[in-house]
């Protein structure tokens, strides 16, 4: 059976991610002056005189009347004013145009750099705004703009461009069109004035505008515009579940580091991922070394990474103690490549053969089973960038070179001292141990200084003729050279020794620091505590300034933490802090959004929501390493997930307290439609035949009427009053007036209170004179006592005895009340004190709303006492109510 044809998730997601954006489309040109602006404003007519509503955003004529001709009649969106330099910019109004809300609008210069200070950096963020609103767009690019093709273009034309435009933007237009024109008419064009002025026309000829040039640009053209139409195909037919021969999936590597060579790899790899329409992963190396990298090296890296971010890269970090190849190799293994990106061998000094491995060499022979592609960089920088090895820049801290100098003493003071009492061979030993010591303590270069040092005194001290530097035997010449090679090179293998546990403990410290957090962040319960222990976690892990923001209640982002403490932004960071809130992506300082701002805003998700921002500021800092914003991302993650978990225990709360209140309202309806029914059925049914009975009643049948509304009112009241009570607990109104009360009188009233409802049962009262009085109030007190014999009342059998019982046991007095009954089921009689909760089985099930013995505990447990319930007999029959009380203090000593 033939297989069923389904389109690809991802091509479905694709589209659907598409709904309620704008549709861009792009006028690209081989070069300037072919005439997008041109073709694009012709376009733009023609829809115009279709009744669509078109505005121009920015348009740049050059001066060109028949491109300003065919502006007439479109609609300007007037431009914006920003201050900068002392003077007023115009550029365009981002915002007014999405006030104005066209369905068209066109944005020349796609490649455009911004004023400084406007929202963003760069115009094509500017139209991903507009998209991202529903508003159409029309742009112009030449192809030298396209950041991929960056080096190409400047190996062609030897011009480097500095405005460029990541392929994400060609990737997310809807339409491309090819603008060009033949290098021959493109020149003509150039001489009659129509692209640059005057005095500019010949030196364009000669060099950017050649025809050699010309046709080399309008090749890359034709060949981007064709492998985008042939992506926007490869789309439809996954979308449309339309059969094809797909490619397999493979993945490109490029391996990146502080040589200027790193940009030109990563362009030449997203040129072989997009047209392999494959995966591609830009990778750094972490090594020992890395620490020690200069911050010009390090701000070159995380730039690279950065523009390979930018081009669609999935960023990682290979992580090596020494063998770097082995390492790339493994991860590559791991992440199913198939080529391998590397740019060509920088030049290598003599001493750099001693700290740095020759990485490249090793990949390329042992790369069996994958793709390696070389890329060399330009002559002039490949000189430049030679390696000389980190271990170049020298030691300047001047205590290293005291302290290198005071071991090789010591070595030379004890060599000399052992020498004199028994003369061996091996004295080179003593001088070894100190430059191990110093290359372990300080790293390569005092280790070379003490080697040197070492060398020097073994020859003046320890060589005849001594207190020279001649030696007279030249058998000894040699060996002390190789002592001093040695020397050299043990002190190298040390201090690299040195610099990896420096490395392995760095790396422990992130490590513990994560783990601190989480463990940190998994014990706080409240959001307040959340967000202290994030702010102070990420200020002493990142060494920076940092502050969350949530939205208050009116929805305004306001700061709810910082470390140092923050509650004010400058509007440039609060503006950088609302689109980031707003996109739910980066924004501010070292990002490709309001990048002048001087803090980085992080979006905090968890689950597909926002639950705030984590802003982070390093002062004077120009730049954050890959590194960093990989723990900061981890950081911010957590962070997300904590405020989340925050909230779930919250709304857990919520819902909790919300079934409970639901099932308390449900028990007392039941309650009131059913045990407070009864007595009124009853005094109604009563009350009813007193008014129409006639004589025959008789004065014997009134009086058991009227008896019986008497009871059912009393029966009613205590209802009523349990109610109330029960309220008066729950909102902790009930106040105990506490003074010396006598239980035997407590006990009294609550039985003749009830003496109809205990008429059929034995009443047996074992209170002994002796009883000490209880602190706490009479009437509340006769409260418990009543609700606990009206429970007994009502489960008991007639005929059966109640027994009250009560004594002193140390400063407590005790009241135990038993039953006869069926007796409470065991794992009921917790729950017997809980508020509507009426036994099932046992007692039956007389009528009762469930709050008697409910109350009497809040009263109990509020005169500071305890009450339990338990079977009366070990058969488990019968039940017993035993309730203690504190005793009064004797008179005359205060309670």
């Amino acid at each position: 059976m033939e297989k069923e044809s389904r389109p690809e998730p991802d091509a479905l997601l694709a589209e659907a991610a598409k709904e309620g954006r704008g549709r861009l489309k792009i006028f690209l040109g081989a070069a300037p002056g072919v005439g997008k602006t041109y073709a694009m404003l012709e376009a733009a007519q023609r829809r115009r005189a279709d009744g669509l509503d078109v505005v121009v955003g920015v348009v740049e004529t050059h001066g060109r009347a028949e491109t300003e001709r065919l502006v007439a009649g479109l609609e300007i969106v007037p431009r914006t004013q920003i201050p900068y330099g002392g003077r007023l910019l115009s550029d365009m109004d981002l915002d007014g145009i999405i006030a104005r809300r066209p369905r068209l609008v066109l944005v020349d210069e796609l490649a455009h750099t911004n004023v400084p200070g406007s929202r963003h950096a760069k115009r094509w963020q500017d139209v991903e705004e507009l998209l991202a609103t529903g508003i159409d767009v029309y742009s112009t690019l030449n192809i030298q703009h396209l950041e991929s093709l960056n080096d190409v273009v400047a190996r062609i034309a030897r011009v480097k461009v500095r405005e460029t435009v990541p392929d994400k933007v060609l990737e997310l237009a809807d339409d491309i069109e090819l603008i060009d024109l033949p290098p021959d008419e493109l020149i003509e064009r150039l001489r009659q004035g129509k692209v640059y002025i005057q005095d500019q026309i010949a030196r364009a000829i000669q060099n950017f505008f050649s025809k050699g040039n010309l046709t080399a640009l309008r090749e890359l053209a034709m060949r981007v515009a064709a492998d985008r139409v042939d992506a926007q195909m490869a789309a439809h037919m996954k979308s449309h579940a339309i059969p094809g021969p797909w490619p397999a999936q493979d993945r490109v590597l490029v391996c990146v580091n502080e040589a200027p060579v790193s940009k030109a790899l990563v362009r030449a790899a997203k040129r072989m991922a997009e047209r392999s329409r494959t995966d591609w992963i830009a990778a750094s190396v972490a090594t020992p070394q890395s620490e020690h990298l200069p911050d010009a090296a390090k701000d070159s890296i995380a730039e690279t990474l950065r523009l390979a971010g930018s081009l669609g890269a999935d960023i990682s970090t290979i992580n090596a103690e020494s063998h770097v190849a082995d390492e790339i190799l493994a991860f590559a293994r791991s992440r199913n490549v198939s080529r391998i990106v590397l740019g060509r061998p920088r030049p290598r000094l003599f001493t750099a053969w001693f700290t740095r491995e020759t990485v490249a060499e090793e990949i390329i022979r042992k790369a069996d089973d994958f793709e390696v592609t070389i890329v060399s960089a330009d002559p002039g920088e490949a000189r430049k960038a030679a390696i000389r090895g980190a271990a170049l820049v020298p030691e300047r801290d001047p205590k290293a070179y005291l302290w290198s100098a005071a071991a090789v003493a010591a070595a030379t003071a004890v060599a000399i001292f052992v020498n004199r009492i028994f003369p061996v061979e091996s004295l080179s030993l003593f001088f070894l141990v100190a430059v191990l010591g110093v290359a372990a303590r300080f790293g390569l270069w005092p280790s070379i200084f003490a080697s040197g040092l070492a060398f020097l005194s073994y020859n003046f001290f320890l060589t005849e003729p001594f207190f020279t530097f001649e030696i007279a035997n030249q058998d000894l010449v040699l060996t002390l050279f190789l002592f001093l090679a040695v020397a050299v090179v043990t002190g190298n293998l040390a201090a690299r020794l040195r610099d990896q546990a420096h490395a392995q403990r760095a790396i422990a410290r992130r490590t513990a620091n994560l783990f601190d957090f989480s463990r940190k962040v998994a014990s706080v319960a409240s959001l307040d505590d959340v967000v202290w222990a994030a702010v102070t976690h990420v200020a002493s892990t990142m060494q920076c300034s940092s502050m969350i923001l949530m939205p208050d209640a009116s929805g305004r982002l306001a700061i709810v933490g910082g470390m140092p403490p923050e509650d004010q932004l400058e509007p440039r960071d609060r503006g950088a802090a609302e689109w980031a809130w707003d996109k739910r992506e980066p924004a501010g300082w070292s990002s490709q959004t309001l990048p002048s701002a001087t803090w980085l805003f992080l979006p905090m998700k968890s689950a597909g929501r926002i639950h705030g921002l984590l802003g982070v500021q390093f002062g004077t800092r120009q730049y954050i390493t890959a590194e960093e914003h990989r723990l900061l991302d981890s950081l911010v993650d957590q962070v997300g997930i904590a405020i989340e978990r925050t909230k779930l225990t919250s709304d857990m709360e919520q819902t909790r307290l919300l079934a409970e209140t639901e099932s308390l309202r449900a028990a007392l309806l039941s309650s009131v439609s059913h045990d407070l029914r009864t007595p009124l059925v009853s005094i109604i049914g009563a009350a009813t035949s007193l008014v129409d009975a006639d004589a025959a009643l008789g004065a014997t049948g009134r009086r058991s009427l009227a008896e019986t509304i008497r009871d059912e009112g009393e029966r009613l009241n205590r209802y009523v009053q349990n109610l109330l009570d029960m309220t008066r607990l729950g909102y902790g109104a009930l106040k105990v007036a506490r003074q010396p009360v006598d239980l035997r009188e407590v006990v009294g009233r609550a039985l003749r209170r009830l003496d109809r409802d205990l008429v059929g049962h034995r009443i047996i009262r074992d209170l002994p004179a002796s009883l000490p009085e209880v602190s706490g109030d009479a009437v509340l007190l006769e409260q418990v006592v009543t609700n606990i014999l009206d429970n007994a009342a009502k489960y008991a059998p007639d005929g059966s005895q109640v027994t009250l019982s009560a004594k002193a046991i140390g400063g407590e007095v005790t009241l135990t009340v038993s039953d006869e009954g069926p007796g409470i089921p065991e794992p009921d009689r917790a729950h017997v004190f809980d508020m509507f909760f009426r036994v099932r089985a046992g007692d039956g099930q007389p009528g009762g709303t469930g709050l008697g013995l409910a109350i009497a505990k809040g009263i109990v447990d509020a005169h500071g006492g305890s009450i339990r319930a338990e079977a009366a007999t070990k058969e488990g029959a019968g039940t017993r109510i035993v309730v203690t009380l504190p005793a009064a203090a004797p008179p005359g000593v205060p309670e």
